[in-house]
C-alpha cells in the first residue's frame, strides 16, 4: 500500500511511503534536507514499520519539537491506522 502524508513543523512538504506485509518498501520525501532524507529513506527500506517508528519517534530538530525523522514516524503510525 502507498500512503501520502503532509508533515507538520518541518521543512519537508510531503512524504510518500510504500509498505508491504509490515515492511517499508519505499520512501520518497519532497522538500527538506535532500541528502539527509535520502539517507534516512535508504536506511528504513526493508525495516519493519514498528521498528522504524520506535527508532525515529521523538527525535527533535534543534529547537523544534519535531523533526523529519519524527514526522516519518508519525506518517508510519498514520499509515498503520489507515490500514496501509
Amino acid at each position: 500500500m502507498t500512503f501520502t502524508y503532509r508533515p507538520k513543523g518541518v521543512c519537508s512538504q510531503l512524504m510518500e511511503i510504500e509498505t508491504e506485509d509490515g515492511k517499508i518498501k519505499r520512501v520518497n520525501v519532497v522538500g527538506g534536507c535532500s541528502g539527509n532524507l535520502q539517507g534516512i529513506s535508504a536506511l528504513v527500506v526493508g525495516m519493519d514499520v514498528e521498528e522504524a517508528i520506535r527508532r525515529m519517534e521523538g527525535i527533535r530538530c534543534g529547537y523544534k519539537s519535531t523533526s523529519c525523522p519524527d514526522q516519518l514516524a508519525q506518517a508510519l503510525k498514520a499509515s498503520l491506522a489507515a490500514g496501509a
